[in-house]
């Protein structure tokens, strides 16, 4: 019963983080919010944003390729238990992690003096829900077995 409960706890925060990720990604495009990792010099170019966004992400989302993963992971894990699922949503919320905190436009939106009314709670929302996507989807049962 546990590992159900855990299992559509899962799946919920998922979905949720995957339409702030989605909302993230519209945004972005519309504003041209294009990739900025300034803690290596990485940056996108707005004019390129479209094409950059399906590999490479956006100032405020995941890559289009990982949002997909992350929709089709879900999707299963929803249908019933999956292990790999849960695995592949843990990973993907890990990375996500990384991800929003080195990109410049999401740390700009998540202080007082960057509140914007539409990046910001996608930014927030993309960030605060891919900490518990990676901690339930990577954590270990009891006997050893991953949701």
């Amino acid at each position: 019963m546990r590992s159900l409960r855990r299992r559509r706890l899962l799946v919920a925060i998922s979905a949720t983080q995957l339409m702030a990720g989605l909302a993230g990604q519209v945004l972005a495009v519309q504003r041209g919010l294009a990739f900025d990792i300034c803690l290596v010099g990485w940056q996108g170019a707005p004019e390129r944003i479209r094409r950059d966004s399906w590999l490479l992400g956006t100032g405020v989302s995941a890559p289009v390729t990982m949002l997909a993963t992350q929709a089709v992971a879900t999707a299963r894990l929803a249908r019933g238990q999956s292990p790999s699922a849960a695995r592949v949503l843990g990973i993907l919320g890990a990375t996500m992690v990384g991800g929003y905190l080195v990109e410049r436009d999401t740390r700009i939106a998540l202080y007082p003096s960057g509140w914007s009314p539409a990046v910001t709670p996608a930014a927030a929302l993309g960030l605060g829900l891919a900490i518990p996507m990676a901690g339930i989807g990577l954590r270990r049962h009891e006997r050893g077995k991953t949701e």
